[in-house]
């Protein structure tokens, strides 16, 4: 299964997609997370977005697409993957859709 979590910071998606995915033997993937393990073993993503970073911008979209497309293949948990945050943007989505499958989208909404 491949879900995406979404909604603003502090609604709880990192919580449980953290809960659910152990539950569900499923993987959690942040790009927070993605970068920061890109910038700690230098790969040309990592690089590209600390150059953004250092200079206080945000990283583009080209750039965390990449390092999506990248990283997903690699996820081995039996249960899938939860997108936590990913996509933010509607170019983001629509890229996202040319190389992944979706099952469901949560939105956590605090109104």
């Amino acid at each position: 299964m491949h879900l995406i979590f979404l909604g603003p910071p502090g609604a709880g998606k990192g919580t449980q997609a953290a809960r659910l995915s152990e539950e569900l033997a499923m993987q959690q993937i942040s790009t927070g997370d993605l970068f920061r393990s890109a910038i700690r073993d230098k790969t040309p993503l990592g690089l590209a977005a600390q150059s953004y970073i250092d200079q206080g911008e945000l990283v583009p979209d080209d750039v965390v697409i990449g390092m999506v497309r990248e990283y997903l293949p690699r996820v081995t948990a039996p249960g899938g993957y939860i997108l936590d945050g990913f996509p933010r943007t509607v170019e983001q989505a629509e890229r996202l859709s040319s190389f992944a499958t979706i099952d469901a989208v949560i939105c956590f909404d605090l109104a």
